[in-house]
């Protein structure tokens, strides 16, 4: 069985509200200390009180893309005010589905700096042993279009893409350090951005033998992943599809 105490502190971004939120509410139920990085202090508030060990959960509200450079410095600084991490979890992105003709360079790069250079410079940070625990790990949140891209996925596909890539080129750095580094891509998991989604380039339902995931299908993988149930497992990609693809 799975199981964390309070000393085991995971940083998770798009915490405030679908996969994030999910990831965030399991790993403390799981008794881990979570700390909660999202734009919206209100939603940041629900995850926390919805929580099963709220004083267990340290909200941080902030816009991962103000300063991406200055990232590492907020890992460490994160480091001084909670402790060592145990992990990082990076939840947050977008999608904005857009037709070729539609893409635009400003839209594409946003689509990047939050899909990508995010979780890549929060890595940065994490990979200094400084602020972090000697066996450690990171678990990215990709996507299925990644592998099996979908019509308006241009650009939101390439990012995703890119974050494999270097998931498995950061695991080769970081595993001898202590560090295990995997990613997880799903396909559609009913949440807000889903929805969004489906409105814009539509959902086949009947593609996905398993049904539309949930979170909580995420949480699960996740809390597997980051524990020592999963000691012997880094710089895999898991495709968790519903068996659609």
């Amino acid at each position: 069985m799975i199981k964390f105490n309070k000393e085991d502190i995971f940083l998770v971004t798009g915490a405030s509200s679908g996969i994030g939120q999910s990831i965030a509410q399991k790993l403390n139920e799981l008794g881990a200390s979570i700390i909660a990085v999202a734009r919206s202090v209100e939603k940041l508030e629900k995850t926390k009180n919805n929580s099963k060990f709220p004083q267990n959960v340290f909200i941080e509200p902030k816009d991962l893309t103000e300063n991406i450079e200055r990232l590492p410095d907020y890992v460490k600084n994160l480091k001084e005010k909670y402790g060592k991490l145990k992990g990082l979890i990076c939840c947050a992105g977008v999608v904005n589905p857009k037709p070729l003709q539609f893409i635009e360079e400003k839209n594409s790069k946003d689509v990047f700096n939050i899909n990508y250079f995010v979780p890549i410079f929060l890595a940065k940070g994490f990979a200094d042993k400084r602020n972090r625990t000697i066996n450690s790990s990171i678990v990215f949140i990709s996507s299925i279009a990644a592998v099996y891209p979908d019509r308006g996925q241009t650009i939101y596909a390439a990012s995703k893409a890119a974050l494999i890539a270097s998931m498995k080129s950061i695991s080769k750095e970081l595993t001898p350090k202590g560090v295990r580094v995997n990613s997880i891509s799903p396909a559609y998991v009913e949440t807000p951005m889903y929805y969004k989604t489906e409105e814009n380039i539509g959902t086949n339902i009947e593609d996905f033998p398993l049904g539309i995931g949930k979170p909580s299908d995420l949480a699960n993988m996740t809390a597997f992943l980051l524990s020592d149930e999963a000691r012997w497992i880094t710089g895999q990609n898991y495709i968790m599809d519903g068996g659609a693809f």
